[in-house]
Parts: structure tokens; sequence; C-alpha cells
């Protein structure tokens, strides 16, 4: 159902508040540099400083933006299932084509819990569900046994693998089949992922180089791993440099630089300075044949 490369947007802030404006240009310059698709409201996106007012009104611009040119798959998920149902209606309410729903975080339910509290969620939605397998971050892997017994309900569609594991993503392919989406959620293994079926990424990098993702991308999906395999290299010191700190710290300056949106963050989030900044902006430097120019910004 969902493949490409789709951009796990940032979402930018202006004097506390969200900067739609920003937000309007950010959607037209991805849809104009042949993106497949939109995430707004996920890590890279800020949301867990952001109200449930703020990401309503991130989903519903995304989605007003977009117009139905390219699909939005909204995050929505929680470690508590009713805010992540509650969430996600509103994301249904608010138009999206899909939902992005975390691993339950800190909490570390048992693979029961975890099946049944992503069970519950699709019960409750019409919307299509692509779970998001992130250990690093929430402390549980999502088993490629409990992702098989998922992708039997109607609506759990596919996953965002982001264990860095090509045994999981082996596993995952092999029981759920070809129909269950496989979409790498780093960016540095996005050709090793698709070379074992997946079918895209959702990306960070594709916040300010679009193009360069979508293209590698259209590559691998038509079987083209020359070529995915040439824009992979070209693209990997970007992909260190944007997670030399943690998303969305450096891409969000890198945003910024280019002029897409502001740096302004929330805290806990702090602004990079220091050797990691220039290293950053030299790294872009290096890059800016993947980048857009200033009239494409």
């Amino acid at each position: 159902m969902f493949s490409g490369a789709f951009t796990a947007l940032v979402t930018p802030f202006r004097n506390g508040e969200v900067d739609v404006e920003a937000l309007e240009g950010m959607v037209e310059f991805q849809i104009g540099n042949g993106i497949h698709g939109l995430v707004p409201c996920g890590t890279t996106g800020e949301t867990p400083a952001m109200s449930e007012a703020e990401d309503r009104v991130v989903i519903e611009t995304v989605v007003r933006v977009a117009n139905g040119r390219v699909p939005v798959i909204a995050g929505s998920g929680s470690n508590s299932t009713d805010m992540a149902i509650k969430y996600t209606r509103m994301a249904e309410e608010s138009g999206a084509d899909g939902s992005l729903q975390v691993a339950p975080y800190y909490n570390k339910p048992t693979q029961e819990g975890l099946y049944r509290h992503f069970a519950a969620i699709a019960e409750s939605t019409s919307l299509p569900l692509v779970l998001y397998n992130i250990p690093g971050r929430t402390g549980i892997t999502i088993e490629a046994d409990t992702i098989a017994r998922l992708a039997e309900v109607p609506n759990i569609v596919g996953v965002k693998e982001s264990t860095l594991s090509m045994n999981m993503t082996s596993d995952i392919k092999k029981l759920c089949g070809e129909d269950f989406d496989v979409l790498s959620g780093d960016d540095p293994v996005t050709l090793p992922l698709m070379s074992l079926g997946g079918v895209g990424v959702i990306s960070v990098s594709s916040n300010v180089a679009p193009r360069a993702m979508s293209d590698m991308v259209n590559a691998l999906l038509d079987g083209d791993f020359e070529r995915g395999r040439e824009l992979h290299y070209e693209l990997l010191p970007l992909f260190r440099a944007l997670f030399v700190e943690s998303n969305p710290i450096p891409v969000k300056t890198a945003a910024s630089l280019l002029g897409l949106c502001s740096d302004e963050m929330r805290l806990p989030l702090v602004p990079m300075e220091g050797e990691n900044l220039r290293h950053l902006q030299e790294t872009l430097d290096a890059s800016a044949h993947l980048l857009p120019t200033p009239e494409e910004v």
C-alpha cells in the first residue's frame, strides 16, 4: 500500500508556535522535488513536546497542502493505548491517509501486550496502520513473530523497521509475505533493506535532500541497484552528519541553514553549536549537488 521515499517532516516553529507558513512551504518543496509521501508528527517532528491541538494543526496543514498529491501518514502513536486511539481518530478526522504507530515506550509491555495494543488501535479506526519498530528509543522490540500476528489484522499494512537488523528484516519478509510493506526507518540501511524486499524508507535526510532520496528509492524499486548504490554512497556523508546529535537537532539545523525554516526547537532539544555545527555545515557544502538551490527553497 505504501512504497517509496516518505519524509519524516520536521515541525517548524517561530516564537513558540507552529510556523504554518513555513510548513506549507516545506510540503510544496517536498512534493515539487518528487517525494512519494509525507509523515508529519513523528519523532523528527518533535511531537513529544507538542500538544494535541498542535498535532492537529500540523496534520491538517500537511493534508490540506498535499491535497491528495501524495499520501500523508500521520504519527499518532502513544505509550497509552487509549491516547493512541484518541490521536489516531484525530488523524483520521484531519484527513490523513494512514497512521504511524510507535511501539509503546517506557512502560515496556510484553509481546502479548504489544499485540493487544496495536490490535485495539486498528479496531478503532479505518486508517491503514504502519507499525514503528525502534527499540533504541522505546526500549522494546516488536518481534518478527508479533509483527506476523499483527499483519493478519486487515488494516495493519506495514512496518517502519528501525532495529538496524537485516536478520529482523528477513524474518519479517519471510513471515509476513509480499503484501506487507517493510519501510526502512534509518536512511543508511535503506539500500540493504530494500535488497531484502523492503519497499522504501521513511526518511530524515529527505527533509533537505528529497530529490536525491526519491531518486535512490526509485532506482531500487526499479531493480537498478547499481544506480541505487551510487546514490547511497553519495548521500552517506549527509546521512551520518544528520545524526551526529539526536534527531531532529541536526536536520532542523540543516533545514534552517538552507532557508527552509527556523532552527527553533523545544526543550529538552537545544541548538547545535561548536564542532558538530561546523561539521554539519561542511557536509552540506560538500553535498551541495544533492541539495536544493536557493531558487528551489
